[in-house]
Formats: C-alpha cells, sequence, structure tokens
C-alpha cells in the first residue's frame, strides 16, 4: 500500500505549536487536540531547537537546505561527467585516435 504524503504545516502552525509546548503542554495532549502526532510535535520542537542553536544533535533546517543542494549538484556534476565522457569516447572513436 503505497504512503500518502502530507502537505506540511504552515510555519505559523508549526510555530504556534511549538509554543504551546515551550509553555508546558506535552506533545501527547497537543497530539489529541490536533491533528499533528505527538512524535510530529516532539520533532518540530527538537528542530526548531536546533535551528535556535540550543540543541546541536542534528542538522539546523539550513544545513538540511544546503546538503539537499549540495545532493542536487554532485548528481548533475556526475550525470554531466558521465555525458562528457561518452562524448569523448565517440569522438574518439570517429576520428580514429584514442585520447591517452
Amino acid at each position: 500500500m503505497p504512503q500518502r504524503h502530507r502537505q506540511p504545516y504552515p510555519p505559523e502552525f508549526r510555530q504556534r505549536i511549538i509554543e504551546l509546548v515551550r509553555s508546558g503542554r506535552t506533545p501527547a495532549e497537543l497530539a489529541r487536540e490536533f491533528e499533528p502526532t505527538a512524535q510530529t510535535i516532539a520533532n518540530q520542537v527538537k528542530q526548531a531547537d536546533r535551528d535556535a542553536g540550543t540543541r546541536s544533535d542534528g542538522l539546523t533546517t539550513d544545513e538540511r537546505e544546503e546538503l539537499r543542494q549540495l545532493r542536487k549538484q554532485v548528481k548533475r556534476l556526475k550525470m554531466e561527467k558521465e555525458i562528457l565522457g561518452k562524448a569523448a569516447a565517440w569522438f574518439a572513436r570517429k576520428s580514429g585516435t584514442l585520447p591517452e
């Protein structure tokens, strides 16, 4: 059965949930009242703490975005390298010379 993916919660909603947790409400309590699961709420609080610099056990949102962009760039560069290698081999066969 394929997993269904839900649209991300709006930033204002996530921020409000985080504020409620920091004011003393538990993620489980909020999960019963609102849609996100207790684990989702706990994860959002942890990520907000990382972004604020109060936790160092993972990547910040900015670091995650940078990593995503770098992985995308590496994938593109590998593909370009492969294409250039194939083109060089094709031209070498056509011209009758082999690269040294």
